[in-house]
């Protein structure tokens, strides 16, 4: 049986990306943007819903039925995160992958945590951190996702760190996420409970090294 799939913020980057991926899994995507013309390509059988995310009823009847939710989201993370966790909570909707960013736990370090930290905002990654601590708290099966600094490289190399270590590298390409959130799409029991840094190995730096 197809694994029914929701993306929250179809319409992002890294989101189009991991759609374009799925499109050739056995899966059954609902996709969920502002608008729906922010999305692309919508697969052959995919259900777009218009809407946003701090809509109850919106999202509630979006996740009701789901077997995981894939959520891609920016802006008002801490909030967002409430709402998600709440509506499938309610639904009884277990897995989760949530995307935040890099510097969220001063994890990055030297001059190029530093200049992250200057250059994203204190403010914002106080916001994301806030929705990361929302979704470890949850009780759901959660995996996090800290992406480097996005490239629109053609490739899909990465790799990982967790929560208590230093984060490796700066920069990372979407596809690269997309591709690691597919794979726990296609596998629900890998990483449940991880919080991880996703960069490309190689790419050290006191700034982000592109190409």
């Amino acid at each position: 049986m197809a694994t029914k799939v929701l993306i929250l913020g179809a319409g992002g980057q890294i989101a189009r990306r991991a759609v374009e991926i799925l499109e050739n899994e056995d899966v059954e995507l609902a996709l969920l943007a502002r608008s729906r013309d922010r999305i692309a390509h919508v697969p052959t059988g995919a259900h777009v819903i218009e809407g946003n995310v701090l809509d109850t009823e919106v999202l509630g009847n979006a996740v009701r039925g789901q077997d995981l939710v894939y959520a891609n989201l920016a802006g008002d993370l801490d909030a967002q995160a409430e709402h998600i966790v709440t509506a499938m909570r309610n639904a009884g909707v277990r897995r989760l992958i949530f995307v935040t960013a890099l510097g969220i736990y001063d994890e990055v370090p030297g001059a190029f945590g530093r200049w992250n930290t200057e250059t994203i905002g204190a403010p914002v990654l106080a916001t994301y951190r806030r929705a990361a601590e929302t979704v470890a708290a949850s009780g759901l099966d959660y995996t996090i996702l800290r992406p480097a600094w996005l490239s629109d490289e053609d490739e899909i190399d990465f790799e990982t760190t967790n929560r208590d270590e230093p984060f490796k590298g700066t920069v990372v390409s979407r596809k690269s996420v997309a591709a690691l959130a597919v794979e726990i799409i296609k596998d629900p029991t890998k990483w449940v409970g991880a919080d991880l840094g996703v960069d490309k190995p190689g790419t050290d730096g006191e700034r982000p090294v592109f190409g």
